[in-house]
């Protein structure tokens, strides 16, 4: 009988297990494939075509150039390689500019005939416009956007997911952004972490660590939307007063509350790993004429270091993963960071921003498919590094 419930859970362990790795792998399976599609898109809106006069020499055009024309930073078709000419922006709703309620037609049936007629006349206009105006007397030439580019996505400067004709998917800002971040946090967070673990574990007495523990605990199961409103009432304040700001929401006020985040993680797991360090260890560290800093430098931490790695690793997990209180306390800017002191976003806080404002299946919902894929690459990444240094200390 004892055999057959053995049997039984060993069985039921076995198939939690292998549902369990099946649901990871479906997972990772949807977000690769809900990214990928993002460079099969043309990078001109769905729907609308960039036209130009027939005669215009040009033919393609980057996204990055298009923004530069329809911004009004580029106004002459010679810094593309055209003739010497001013360039003309249209838009569908300049089209009263130019013509009258009567020649649009009661109805607006002639708009179509209108604007081909305007960017006939007009050898340097460009036009940004429904493609449903763009019909078979069209006399005007359609602009080849291309697709989405790799080069464009991971190399580009601008998240601009909105912007008109084409939209920018440059990752460059969020990526930095969210390793400013997490990078500096666990700057913060690890050697108060491994302070406050080590003096739990080797120095406090059972009631200071009876005390300690359970606040320390308690502070991982805060919701991370007050950490935020922690953020913005005291820490904003703080760092724009210390360092003289415009503004204090910075990735330097991100960094502070994640590691404050970070840390019941890093001292919880940290404090656990050096307490189940062996007695006799200690004590052998003792009679041979060591005191008790090193016998904790030189036996408890090496002892330990799987664990403590493993505790730093969940904080750092913690810190880049984290939305709501990023969000909240980092300004939100979508540009790359000089320093620790300027506003920044990072990948998570724009997924989460973004997420529910766009339409499925668009490429903006696949560019935050291919922030999801990154962000599990970069957390991937760094677990195998700490398991191979884990896994180094152990054959040591």
């Amino acid at each position: 009988m004892r055999n057959r419930a053995e049997k039984l859970v060993e069985s039921l362990f076995t198939i939690s297990g292998f549902v369990t790795s099946i649901v990871i792998v479906l997972v990772v399976v949807f977000l690769f494939s809900g990214g990928v599609h993002l460079f099969r898109s043309p990078s001109i809106e769905h729907g609308y075509v960039v036209a130009v006069n027939a005669d215009n020499p040009i033919d393609r055009l980057s996204p990055a150039e298009l923004k530069s024309i329809f911004d009004y930073e580029q106004t002459n078709w010679q810094q593309f390689g055209g003739a010497d000419e001013e360039i003309l922006v249209f838009r569908l709703n300049d089209i009263t500019n130019y013509f009258s309620e009567e020649d649009l037609g009661e109805n607006f049936e002639f708009v179509s005939e209108r604007i081909s007629q305007l960017i006939s006349e007009n050898q340097g206009i460009i036009a940004f416009i429904p493609q449903e105006y763009a019909g078979e007397n069209f006399s005007g030439k359609e602009i080849d956007g291309g697709t989405i580019s790799l080069s464009e996505v991971f190399g580009g400067k601008e998240w601009l997911p909105t912007a008109t004709p084409a939209p920018l998917f440059g990752l460059l800002p969020l990526i930095t952004g969210t390793l400013w971040v997490s990078f500096f946090a666990i700057l913060i967070a690890l050697p108060f972490g491994l302070s406050v673990s080590i003096f739990m574990s080797e120095v406090a007495s059972e009631r200071v660590r009876g005390i300690l523990k359970p606040v320390i605990e308690l502070l991982s199961g805060i919701p991370s939307v007050v950490y935020g409103f922690f953020g913005l009432v005291v820490v904003v304040p703080l760092v724009q007063q210390i360092f003289n700001l415009d503004v204090g929401e910075t990735g330097l006020t991100g960094s502070l509350i994640l590691a404050i985040m970070a840390l019941p993680t890093i001292i919880t797991v940290s404090e656990d790993a050096m307490r189940n360090c062996p007695r006799a260890m200690r004590e052998a560290s003792l009679s041979l004429g060591a005191n008790r800093w090193q016998t904790t430098y030189k036996v408890v931490i090496p002892y330990s270091i799987s664990g403590i790695t493993s505790g730093v690793v969940l904080g750092i997990g913690r810190a880049m993963g984290e939305t709501m209180a990023v969000l909240m306390v980092t300004g939100n800017s979508a540009v790359i960071p000089h320093t620790i002191l300027q506003p920044l976003r990072t990948i998570p806080a724009t997924i989460a921003a973004e997420l529910g404002e766009v339409s499925s299946g668009s490429p903006h919902y696949q560019a935050l498919f291919v922030l999801g894929i990154i962000l599990f690459v970069i957390t991937f990444a760094i677990n195998m590094c700490v398991a191979s240094i884990s896994a180094k200390h152990k054959n040591s």
